[in-house]
């Protein structure tokens, strides 16, 4: 006698399912999370030089040291890289670098990872780094975007110190390198295809270098200025040649665009300035 009909008991149903407060009908809300930001990069202004700006000596000339305001006597930084024979982890991005700088009494192992900016996209090169867990909650990792003179490359890189007692610009063994940098390896990396396969890459990677490179520091214009010599093995074996660079930081995207476009044009009147990007690493995976 005091049953319910449909239409009642689809009412009673759906007040019973919720929450009666203070007269009000409260229904709890889907919990949502927002994806993590990109990571803001700074930015390296990088141009290759003519291999006249060098003196007999390969230093920087008279008009390259005065116009920049170059020390005579650079630092010098003894640097190399690790691969397996087939360049696997430069095939997916990845540069393990080791270095030693002479006023220093640590290594340098560089872990870095690199996109592609296309068409001036770095927003686009951002997400897609961002796609693969380098995001803005990741700070162990650096973003910076390596400006050249024809394209733009972001670079991810994540650092680590080794102490030695060791003096001067000097590397340790090929083996005692190689374990250094098996031993350090960050997650990305090691992970990075699969379970453990940077580890596998480095372990059996070999050592491409060394390299002993001289860095003079200057400036210009009010900004601090980089010019690096890097005697690299020559394509046929035989010998070195020399490839200069001269760079410069900056934190924002309008003061890398105004300032390079003032470098670039003191570069080409000078007519040191060679039209191409800097391809230093890469030049020492194809050559050692």
């Amino acid at each position: 006698m005091n049953r319910l009909t449909g239409s009642w008991k689809k009412t009673v149903a759906v007040w019973m399912s919720g929450t009666v407060l203070a007269g009000t009908f409260m229904v709890a809300q889907p919990v949502t999370t927002e994806a993590a930001a990109n990571l803001t990069p700074t930015y390296e202004v990088k141009f290759v030089l003519d291999q006249d700006v060098l003196n007999a000596n390969g230093a920087p000339g008279s008009a390259l040291s005065s116009t920049f305001a170059l020390p005579s006597k650079p630092q010098k930084i003894a640097v190399e890289y690790f691969d397996t024979n087939s360049q696997s982890l430069n095939g997916e991005g990845w540069n393990v670098r080791l270095r030693k700088k002479e006023d220093k009494s640590k290594y340098e192992i560089t872990y870095k990872k690199r996109y592609s900016v296309v068409n001036g996209d770095i927003d686009a090169a951002l997400t897609r780094a961002n796609q693969e867990g380098f995001d803005a909650s990741d700070t162990n990792y650096e973003a910076e975007v390596d400006w050249g003179y024809g394209k733009q490359t972001l670079s991810l890189s994540n650092d680590k110190d080794v102490k030695t007692s060791d003096t001067g610009a000097s590397l340790p063994s090929a083996s005692k390198a190689l374990e250094m940098v098996i031993d350090k390896i960050p997650g990305k990396l090691e992970n990075w295809k699969s379970t453990k396969w940077g580890k596998d890459q480095l372990k059996n990677s070999r050592v491409y270098g060394p390299v002993m490179a001289s860095k003079y520091e200057g400036s210009w214009n009010g900004l601090d200025i980089d010019v690096e010599v890097w005697p690299i093995r020559n394509a046929s074996g035989t010998g070195t040649e020399p490839v200069i660079e001269i760079s410069f930081k900056a934190d924002s995207y309008s003061d890398a665009a105004s300032n390079r476009q003032q470098l670039m044009q003191a570069l080409q009147a000078q007519g040191w300035l060679v039209p191409q990007d800097s391809l230093k690493t890469q030049l020492v995976l194809d050559r050692y």
